[in-house]
């Protein structure tokens, strides 16, 4: 008698997978409904969304420069980057980790404006701000949705502002701000820390932009990294031009007057004349000891700024991709598929009363 009343719970629980699947197929109309209804949803949303291509670039920087630690944190300290107190006892191999950093800011960025590109299938030349302003595919509820956002908030403003041509990056535009923020998301920069390899990847509607642009921004990236890295030292070297033309002058000026003394007193009788020559003759060995060590100095200074440019070893150059990226329209139709077998079948379950037993309710 107990071992009865303990199995009547178990049977009144259990799940009868036979009745589920009879009650799912009394709505088989509705699943072909449904699955039609999505299937146009799913062809008319991936149709509207236009191709991307992504272009990758890989590097590898030099890391034996020994005065990279004060020039790289000068540079991270223009971005508003604090990296003084934790490069203090690092090593020089964990620098490239800041490029990221730095090629994500705002500075940066507004740099790759001007850069001359052009599509794959028009010679039309345009700047990539410009591309990015008004040559940029979007889907047709976002053209709506823009287009209606702009007729309302038209009603209430009485002034247009005109928009500035010239770029602050200390003060943005609103459009030069929406402008850097969709090229934060198209470039994107990582470092792999072990190895210290840098990616470059450049996401763009056009394959041929997006190869120039993953082009420009290594370079850029290299110059900018080579500017702050050599800053100290091409500074050392415009003081010893500056010292080395200097002291030539002098030079040229006391060998002169050594020269035409001595040219007007060949012979020397008078002790004040002797006197006058010894004194001439003294200053031309100072300001040739001068001119040598000057010239000493340009010579060293000029080998510092070729020893503290860093060399790059581009490991993955940039190349026309040849296929797209995205969208994987397959993949978003399956997912509406899927989407709507699952909406489907839970709205049968729930007509049929069957939802209790699967979720374990009384």
């Amino acid at each position: 008698m107990i071992s009865e009343e303990n199995n009547l719970p178990q049977e009144e629980s259990s799940i009868d997978f036979a009745k589920i699947f009879g009650d799912l197929k009394k709505y088989k109309k509705l699943y072909f409904k449904v699955f039609a209804i999505a299937a146009v949803f799913a062809v008319v949303y991936t149709l509207s969304l236009p191709n991307y291509y992504r272009c990758t670039v890989k590097l590898s920087p030099e890391l034996n420069s020994t005065r990279s630690r004060s020039s790289l944190s000068s540079l991270a300290s223009t971005f508003g980057l604090n990296i003084s107190g934790a490069m203090a006892n690092s090593t020089e191999a964990l620098f490239p980790t800041l490029y990221p950093d730095l090629m994500n800011s705002v500075a940066f960025h507004t740099t790759l404006f001007p850069i001359e590109i052009h599509r794959d299938k028009d010679d039309k030349m345009m700047t990539y701000y410009d591309y990015l302003a008004n040559e940029q595919k979007a889907p047709w509820w976002s053209k709506a949705i823009g287009a209606t956002t702009k007729a309302v908030f038209g009603l209430f403003s009485s002034e247009k502002k005109k928009e500035k041509s010239s770029v602050d990056p200390f003060r943005l535009t609103r459009k030069q701000a929406a402008i850097v923020k969709s090229m934060k998301n198209r470039i994107v920069c990582d470092v792999d820390k072990k190895t210290m390899v840098i990616t470059i990847d450049v996401t763009d509607q056009d394959p041929l932009i997006a190869a120039t642009m993953a082009d420009s921004v290594q370079q850029r990236l290299q110059d900018f990294i080579t500017d702050y890295r050599t800053k100290k030292a091409r500074n050392d070297l415009e003081f010893s031009k500056k010292a080395f033309s200097e002291a030539k002058i002098r030079y040229e000026h006391a060998r002169r007057r050594y020269a035409s003394f001595s040219d007007s007193n060949q012979r020397i009788f008078l002790e004040s004349l002797r006197s006058e020559q010894n004194k001439l003759s003294q200053e031309l060995q100072i300001q040739s000891q001068v001119y040598i060590q000057a010239s000493a100095q340009l010579q060293q200074a000029e080998l510092d700024v070729q020893k503290d440019t860093p060399a790059f070893t581009v490991l993955e150059p940039a190349t026309v991709p040849v296929r797209k990226a995205g969208p994987s329209r397959a993949k978003m139709c399956l997912i509406f598929m899927f989407l709507a077998f699952l909406g489907t079948t839970a709205y049968a379950l729930y007509k049929e009363d069957d939802l209790k037993p699967l979720l374990g309710m009384s």
